[in-house]
């Protein structure tokens, strides 16, 4: 989500000139891959020739609502995942409103986990678990999928998304170090929009500016001797038509890591 106006050897080139080694891709991106039907083993060539791993793909959505459907999905992008050259799949709650009950929530995602880890472990692939902070989401606390990877015995096959934005958003307190296995940073500059108003289109690059505290997020992840690696997801609209989005790009991770040395001090 970074720049996905970009194909995605561009988008590989541009990692690369950051100084990024591993990379996160998406399969919801019109015109892209993988919804352009570009085939896996092209993907890994791609990235394979600009030097990157290809950590996961973002995602496998409403995971949670476990049906055959949901499952010969899981499968297709879990083959397409390996075949790539992926080491993991990332895996959204639903949030659309529905399972929202707390006698459902856990039992939902652990009734998805038992039949997602054949399916994963399969193909060598980590499932990491994405809870969103919306009021929609069917799994907003990370709490609730660390008790259904634990009703799931899936504890070698799932780890969990850190999201800076949904993490704040969700008001949970527990940061959940060592069962973290990415943390999907993004930035709310925007000082009129209400926490509770917060949607994907306010997510920018992490600046100077952030209302979130990723800064703080981050700190106390690493502190707690959390090493997932830092996944960025901005999603709004105006990232997409960035004149040099390197140049935006490198400025954020730059703060970032600065600002994080200087607390390390």
């Amino acid at each position: 989500m970074v720049a996905p106006q970009l194909p995605l050897p561009a988008f590989f080139s541009l990692a690369r000139s950051l100084g990024i080694s591993s990379v996160e891709i998406r399969n919801d991106l019109p015109g892209l891959p993988i919804l352009d039907g570009t085939p896996p083993a092209a993907v890994r060539a791609f990235a394979e020739e600009a030097g990157v791993a290809i950590l996961s793909i973002n995602a496998l959505q409403k995971f949670n609502h476990w049906s055959p459907e949901r499952a010969a999905e899981a499968e297709a992008l879990a083959d397409y995942a390996a075949a790539c050259g992926a080491g993991a799949l990332v895996l959204v709650a639903a949030n659309d409103g529905t399972g929202l009950d707390r006698s459902e929530r856990v039992a939902n995602a652990t009734q998805a986990l038992a039949g997602l880890s054949p399916i994963l472990s399969a193909r060598r692939l980590t499932g990491l678990i994405e809870c969103l902070g919306f009021a929609a989401c069917s799994l907003s606390l990370k709490s609730e999928a660390v008790a259904a990877i634990a009703a799931a015995n899936g504890q070698g096959a799932f780890r969990l998304v850190h999201d800076t934005f949904h993490h704040r958003l969700a008001g949970e307190a527990q940061l959940f170090p060592q069962e973290t296995g990415l943390i999907h940073i993004s930035g709310v500059d925007d000082p009129a929009v209400a926490f509770t108003d917060m949607r994907d289109s306010h997510r920018v690059l992490v600046g100077p500016r952030d209302r979130l505290d990723n800064l703080g997020q981050i700190a106390a992840l690493r502190a707690a001797g959390c090493r997932a690696l830092l996944s960025l997801e901005p999603f709004a609209e105006e990232l997409r038509t960035l004149a040099d989005p390197a140049k935006a790009i490198g400025q954020s991770i730059d703060f970032v890591s600065d600002a994080l040395e200087e607390r390390a001090a």
